[in-house]
Order: structure tokens, then sequence, then C-alpha cells
């Protein structure tokens, strides 16, 4: 059977437009905060390099196989992942990698939404001067009102949840390539900004960047290693369908692994950016630089509120993790609406209210697990939160992505994969041998580690 040759959906109108779309759905929450202190925790730049080489024969060899399967099938990824095996006569079982990708982002969608919604706070918050002299109970006190308050969080998760749909309802063009031509320059200027800011008023720019890049490999264990190679999976949006509905969208002329690794490049820059922010603040200020997840609502509000000028710049600081979030929403969204659009030939609008509207549903399960439901189990000891995070992060994605590396590598027709590489023999040679042996076994690791 014939594969599609354009979307019905719509194009990217240039290689740089698809980048920044990939880009801006790789660039998200997990670049912003995760990233710089693990690679702090576990050998700064002795992690940094495991890493790149994980995001080298892991991230690049799984998002080009993604790729190059969403812009030989033209369609939704659920579409796509049917035509491609009954293109190569491959078993039907494998259509379940479109389907699993679609849940997992509208999953991972339903509580991205809510975490968002305190970014929006903080940004409100930071701009007001609320965190101006306040010292560490304070700072956690905000946090914990602000997470307590089921009204105020479902009103944040309702106003970012209406701006994702509205941009996906307007298209592609209009929609997808409009907002990540305007937000993702804007991130990396003010991503700039940050650093030169951290660099001139802290007065710890050289501690911090010792910190994130000193080669310390006596730190570096093998739960780092394994770390390191999730984190490279993560990072880069693989297994939610994201990137095989972008791929779609992508001219034919664009050369697949380059821009892979493009995409690449440009997440790995803003991760390490964003440490080149946050360790100088949080050293000025004397603040625990592994502070996980508090880094971003608790620690950093604290450095911020210490430091000259900074309301002004701790409310840029979370306009640039609120555009990140745009940008990785209106991914997640994507390969749902795409889908709903080829089966039951609905409009966008209809399609992006409908897709939304559940995901909205399903996020207040949630938002409610910080307060009215934080005593509520549903498995084990996990809130509705905790496992919605588990299932799609944990099981979904890892699992996508190895079903995504052996399905490139072992069944699909190999004049589809030749055909979108087009490149010479001994690099497809390489891709191929990566995508078939080192990719699904280096992520399964991962999978079965984080599962147990």
């Amino acid at each position: 059977m014939a594969l599609g040759s354009e979307s019905i959906h719509g194009m990217w109108s240039s290689r740089l437009m698809f980048i920044l779309a990939a880009a801006g759905s790789a660039v998200g929450l997990g670049n912003i905060w995760r990233f710089p202190y693990v690679a702090g925790e576990n050998g700064g730049g002795a992690f940094v390099l495991v890493y790149i080489g994980c995001i080298f024969l892991i991230g690049v060899p799984i998002m080009a196989s993604e790729i190059l399967m969403g812009r030989a099938g033209r369609q939704s990824p659920i579409n796509t992942m049917r035509d491609l095996v009954a293109h190569s006569n491959a078993n039907p079982l494998w259509q379940v990698i479109g389907w699993m990708g679609a849940l997992a982002g509208f999953m991972i969608l339903s509580f991205y939404s809510v975490i968002a919604g305190w970014a929006i706070s903080y940004m409100l918050q930071m701009a007001a001067g609320d965190f101006t002299g306040g010292d560490a109970v304070q700072a956690q006190e905000a946090f914990g009102a602000l997470t307590g308050d089921p009204v105020t969080v479902v009103g944040l998760h309702t106003v970012f949840m209406l701006l994702t749909m509205g941009i996906a309802a307007r298209g592609v063009g209009a929609g997808l390539e409009t907002t990540v031509r305007i937000l993702m320059p804007a991130l990396f200027f003010l991503l700039i900004v940050l650093v030169v800011y951290a660099g001139v008023t802290s007065g710890k720019f050289i501690e911090g960047l010792q910190f994130l890049f000193s080669f310390n490999v006596d730190k570096l264990t093998w739960n780092g290693v394994l770390i390191a190679m999730g984190q490279a999976f993560f990072t880069l949006s693989l297994g939610m369908g994201a990137i095989m509905a972008y791929g779609a969208y992508m001219p034919k002329d664009v050369s697949v692994l380059g821009t892979a690794t493009m995409i690449a490049l440009l997440d790995t820059a803003v991760a390490l950016m964003s440490g080149m922010v946050i360790f100088p603040l949080v050293f000025a200020n004397g603040l625990e630089s592994s502070a996980g997840p508090g880094l971003m609502f608790v620690t950093l509000p604290l450095a911020f509120g210490h430091m000259t000028g900074g309301a002004f710049f701790g409310a840029i600081f979370f306009l640039l993790v609120t555009f990140a979030a745009i940008t990785s929403s209106i991914s997640l969204v994507e390969p749902a609406i795409a889908w709903l659009i080829e089966r039951l030939k609905a409009s966008r609008v209809k399609a992006a209210l409908l897709v939304g509207g559940l995901a909205w549903l399903f996020g207040l399960g949630s938002a409610f697990s910080f307060n009215i439901w934080s005593d509520l189990h549903f498995v084990g000891d996990k809130t509705f939160f905790d496992v919605m995070d588990f299932t799609s992060n944990n099981i979904l994605l890892p699992l996508g992505g190895v079903f995504i590396a052996l399905f490139a590598g072992w069944a699909i027709d190999q004049e589809i994969t030749r055909d979108q590489l087009a490149v010479s023999p001994r690099v497809y040679a390489t891709w191929r041998f990566v995508t078939r042996f080192i990719a699904p076994a280096a992520v399964f690791v991962v999978f079965v580690l984080a599962f147990f």
C-alpha cells in the first residue's frame, strides 16, 4: 500500500521551524530543574559527558526513528503505525506503539498542566515582590499555601489548559508554528539574560560552573550512569507520539539524522544553561543545591528574593518556565487531536476542545492530590498524581521507546528507512545497529530499574 506524501493537517514551513517545534517539545520542566541538580550530584562534568554519550547512543537514534516513521506515514501516530505495519507486512501488534504514545501524551498533559499552573502563579508572585527578603520558612509556606488551595490550583490548571487548546485549535501553521516561532527564540533570549544576571550579580558564578562541570569521576556511580541514561531518553520527549506527530509535518528534503542531532544539542544546551543560572544563585545565598523538585518552587524563589533585582529576574525565570511548558504541552496534545480529525472527520477546534476537556478533567485528580485528595491512595501509597506520573513516565514512555527502536530496526520495511534517512551506507548501517541492539537494550534497563 502507498504511504502518504503530505499531511492533511499541514506542514512545517522549513527545517528551522521543525527544529524549533521539536526542541520546544523536548525542552520542558525537566531540563530546567531536574538536569542541573542530578548532574551536580553525580559527578558534574563526568555525568555531563556520560549524558551526552547517552544522548547520541539512545536519544538521537530513537528520535530519528520516530521522526522517519512520522514522515513516512504523514498521519497521526496511531494511523501512521497502522499503515507502516501493513506496508511492511509486520505483526499487527506493532500498532500498539501509536496507541501507547497517544495515551502517554494525554496522561502527561493532564498533570503537566497542573505543574505549569504553579509556574504561572510564581511568575506573578515574583513580579509582585512576594518573596523579596523572605526566609526559608516563608518560601516553604508559600509553596504549601499554593498547592494546598484546590480552587487556586484548579484555576491555574484551567488557564494553562485553555492556552494549550487555543494554540492547538489554530492548526499546524497558525497555531503550533506561530507559537514556537515566537516562544522558542524568546526562551533562549530569556535564558541568556538570566545567565548574564547570575554571572554579574551572584558573585558565585565560577563556583556554580565548578559544581556543574568539575570532572568528579569518584562521584559518578553506576546509579549515576543509569540516571544519565534515563535523563537522555526522557528529556527528548521520546515514546509519547509527539515527535512522530511532528515528523508527519516535516518537509521531505530535510535530513532526519542531522535534524535529530540539532534538536538534541539544543535540548542539552538549555539544560546546561539552566544549571549556569540556578547554581550561582543557590550558592550565593548558602542554599541547598540538591533540593530536588523543591529547587524550583522553594529554593529558587528564596534565592531571587535576596538578590538585587531579584523580583524582576525571578519573574523572568518563571516566564521562561511557562514558555517551556507551553511548547511541550502543545506537542503532547497533537497526537490525539490529529487522530480524532482523521477518525471522526472532526474540525480541529472540536478535536482540541474534546481532548483538552478530557485532559483537564483527568488533571483535576492530580490537582486534588496535593490538597483534598492528599490522603487518598489509589495504588499502594500512591496518590492519583503519583499513579499518573508513574504509569506514563516509568511504564508507557520507556516501553514505547523500546518498541519504536525495535520496530524501526527489525520490523519496518528497510526501503522506508533507507529512503527517509537518505544517508551513506556506512551511516545507515551504524544507525541500524545502534537502533536494533544498543538503544532498546539501554532503555529496557532504564525501564526495569525505574519500575522495580
